[in-house]
């Protein structure tokens, strides 16, 4: 038998290892970006990835679950003060209500606030109905999204892109009622407080008894809160439609990338076999 010559000297220098994420290797350019390929694997022999720019969207669900959870919290600090509101004034909607005061007694001078004008149920009735729709979306959306963490499932494209309609459309909605709110609480104290030239503020008319023949003791505090409510989850729903298009966006990108792979992949499969049946033809 024939043995191979042993070669004369041995080089000391063992060969490379694969390096980690982040040094240098086969397939690494340098230290300061890795690149994918044989000599940039992690611990578990995956390719390298760029934290920078996967790490939000890594997180993307917990902190969408935790934006969803505060925008159910806030949509139900704003129905609460809505349905007190609602029992103090007996259904009555004070919103772009129209009033003045009027002399009771001329000899005496004492005056009273006489209500002209309710203002119209729907404009008390829509915040409501969208307190309600927000509560339960967001509540929805974050039990959804728990259950997508706890068994590791991801959206698919056509359901990250119908969650962001849905989110404008919730966003919308809010900033409406919201705008309802303020605007029509506002025009309520203008009439209260005749542009103010009472001497009392819209806050410490809600101390006096109006003698509406209800309960006006809270009105201010009730529509503060409301109106924190409704703002507060108008900014944290916008929040939310940004991660979603941001979540769009990048499965977008992906889909893109993918569908380049496989067109790339394809013209490779066609040079090869044109280079095979050329080389089948010269033989």
């Amino acid at each position: 038998s024939r043995f191979a010559p042993a070669p004369l000297f041995r080089s000391s220098a063992s060969p490379p290892a694969p390096g980690r994420c982040g040094e240098k290797g086969a397939g690494s350019r340098d230290s300061a970006g890795p690149v994918r390929g044989a000599g940039c694997r992690d611990s578990a022999g995956q390719g390298c990835r760029f934290p920078g720019a996967m790490g939000v969207v890594d997180k993307w669900p917990s902190v969408q679950c935790v934006l969803y959870l505060s925008a159910a919290l806030l949509a139900a600090s704003a129905l609460l003060p809505q349905w007190q509101n609602s029992s103090d004034f007996g259904g009555r909607c004070l919103l772009f209500a129209h009033g003045m005061w009027r002399n009771e007694n001329i000899t005496v001078g004492e005056q009273r606030f006489m209500v002209d004008e309710w203002g119209p149920e729907s404009a008390c009735r829509f915040p409501a109905v969208t307190g309600i729709l927000a509560l339960l979306l967001s509540a929805a959306q974050a039990g959804r999204l728990l259950l997508h963490l706890c068994k590791g499932h991801g959206d698919t494209f056509f359901a990250t892109f119908l969650n962001l309609l849905v989110n404008i459309f919730v966003v919308f909605l809010i900033f409406v009622a919201s705008t309802l709110v303020t605007v029509g609480f506002n025009m309520w104290c203008d009439t209260i407080t005749e542009n103010g030239r009472m001497p009392n503020s819209c806050k410490e008319l809600q101390d006096i008894d109006l003698e509406l023949h209800l309960d006006n003791s809270s009105f201010y505090n009730q529509f503060s809160i409301i109106q924190f409510g409704l703002w507060a989850g108008w900014v944290t729903w916008m929040a939310i439609s940004i991660l979603a298009f941001l979540k769009v966006y990048d499965n977008y990108r992906r889909e893109d990338l993918l569908d380049s792979l496989l067109h790339e992949k394809e013209l490779l499969l066609a040079r090869s076999r044109r280079a095979t049946i050329e080389r089948n033809a010269l033989i």
